[in-house]
């Protein structure tokens, strides 16, 4: 009798659709419940039956939980650790469809009555029809790369494979990485605990098709970094009545924004790819209801991409633009205030939030200064970002003496790029991978950095100069409710490499995952793969 669960496509497929239908969507109860789920239902497989410690919850914050499950080879040192994210975006874009989101095999089948085919864009239309994509929420991104991991652990174990293999599974990917942030210190401690070296970090993240026609399925060598700029733009109230007795927040923030977005000063290119330009994702005044006063703070973020720059350097980077952008925004308002004969209220000054706390724990004291962070921090329907940004309003509002000025912060999250392409591990393995995949007929290539931004960024991490502290020390919710184990993190030293199933519009109501890619050809090139390595 076969006593394995899910050593066929069907079972394969099943599993997958059980591990949908656990919606965890972040930052919901399904979110928190679904460790506790995936817990029972690894505690099927007899070895975790026998071994049941060797399945640990790790608090992740806000009642999340990262999960481990340890396959250890009695004599075996050398370890893979298996990296997975279990959260999913929401999924209110599915209108009347929603109740299904979490149902691959129903929302399939409905989406192919008349009513709803066609409102299907072309591509998803002709995917459907073909009968070779399942759709759903979670199906591609990436609650198959789970499903895989477990058919690996299952297997290793039944065919006691001379190799450790550690399943991490996180929540929070989506948002902050909170859940992989504290896999990290688990991770490390496990390497000590039992003397382990670990020789890979495989990620099952899908393959995302490089445009609308792409069929090309790809493996990644590595992971592109991002990081997020903010500045607090803070000017001089006036009643709209007398506009040039004050400078609008607005004024300000225009100028930073024009340098900003689109600037090529970011950009870096590294083994023939390079980075999307930055854009801003938030620009706002931080009125809190309408009045006839002028706008005079206002916030805004910048997403930056990465590919070998620390923190530290695009710092640097973001600084230089910031002056560019207050030089022509202190020209235009001295030559408005020349034009209406009016003295004005300043120049627009640069500073770093690190000098901004240092002149506010000068001015107030430390008390003072950490009081005013912690009445921030007790609004719990801020997210990090908005409380990055409140701290920084009030501290210059208790220092106004340093307006009109714009201040330069960092705001969560922070993920650093990897890359592991020159690796001889690496390059051994993506080959084999290539070959295994031309048994299938299928066609598969190297891309250097995944662009879709997972969790592989918080290990193998190298910063010998500590250049790391630039995002310590001008991150305001640093140490409170966001933190980064970069210590832990340079720990973890070993190749990171993510391969995954192939699959269509991550985050979009018509998100579809490959059948044949998912259950027929990534479980064999997996298996092909950790069995080269013993």
């Amino acid at each position: 009798m076969n006593a394995f669960m899910w050593d066929t496509p069907e079972k394969l497929r099943a599993l997958l659709c059980e591990l949908v239908s656990w919606e965890s969507r972040t930052l919901t109860e399904g979110e928190n419940k679904f460790a506790y789920q995936l817990k029972d239902k690894l505690l099927t497989l007899p070895y975790f039956e026998k071994h049941p410690e060797l399945i640990e919850l790790h608090d992740a914050g806000l009642g999340r939980n990262a999960v481990t499950a340890f396959y250890k080879h009695p004599t075996a040192t050398e370890t893979v650790v298996l990296i997975s994210h279990f959260d999913t975006v929401h999924t209110e874009e599915y209108g009347e469809l929603e109740p299904l989101a979490f149902s691959p095999e129903e929302l399939t089948k409905k989406l192919l009555e008349p009513k709803y085919l066609k409102d299907l864009p072309e591509a998803a239309r002709i995917d459907l029809e073909s009968g070779n994509y399942l759709f759903g929420r979670g199906t591609m991104d990436m609650k198959m790369g789970l499903a895989l991991h477990i058919q690996l652990i299952e297997k290793a174990s039944f065919e006691q494979w001379p190799i450790n293999l550690i399943l991490t599974t996180v929540p929070d990917e989506e948002v902050n990485s909170a859940g992989m942030r504290a896999a990290v210190v688990e991770l490390v401690r496990l390497r000590e605990q039992y003397g382990l070296s670990y020789k890979l970090f495989l990620n099952s993240e899908p393959s995302f098709s490089q445009g609308p026609s792409d069929t090309n399925e790809y493996i990644y060598s590595g992971t592109i970094g991002k990081i997020m700029p903010a500045a607090l733009f803070y000017g001089k109230e006036t009643h709209v009545g007398e506009p040039l007795k004050g400078m609008t927040a607005t004024f300000i923030a225009s100028y930073m924004t024009q340098h900003m977005e689109w600037n090529p000063l970011f950009r870096e290119t590294d083994l023939g790819e390079s980075t999307p330009l930055p854009v801003s994702l938030q620009l706002k005044d931080l009125k809190m209801e309408y009045s006839t006063q002028t706008p005079y703070r206002a916030a805004a973020l910048y997403n930056v991409f990465l590919l070998k720059r620390t923190a530290a350097e695009v710092m640097a980077i973001f600084e230089e633009v910031a002056l560019q952008a207050m030089a022509a925004c202190n020209a235009h308002y001295q030559a408005i205030c020349t034009r209406e004969n009016v003295q004005g209220v300043g120049k627009v000054k640069v500073l770093r939030y690190e000098a901004l706390l240092e002149h506010a724990i000068h001015k107030l004291g430390a008390e003072e200064v950490q009081a005013i962070k912690q009445q921030v921090q007790q609004h719990r329907a801020w997210d990090d970002r908005e409380k990055s940004i409140r701290i920084v309003d009030q501290l210059m509002i208790r220092c106004q003496e340093l307006a009109p000025a714009t201040v330069l912060l960092y705001a969560p999250p922070y993920y650093p790029a990897i890359n592991s392409s020159n690796h001889p591990l690496v390059k051994q393995s993506i080959e084999l991978m290539k070959q295994t995949a031309q048994t299938f007929d299928i066609e598969v290539e190297q891309i250097h950095y995944f662009n879709g931004i997972c969790d592989l960024s918080y290990v193998n991490y190298s910063d010998a100069s500590n250049e790391w502290l630039a995002f310590e020390r001008n991150t305001p919710v640093w140490g409170d409710t966001y933190h980064i184990p970069f210590k832990e993190m340079t720990a973890l030293q070993g190749p990171v490499l993510n391969v995954g199933p192939f699959g269509k519009d991550a985050h979009q109501k018509t998100e579809r995952l490959h059948v044949d890619s998912a259950f027929k050809e990534m479980p064999v090139m997996i298996d092909t793969l950790i069995k080269s390595l013993f």
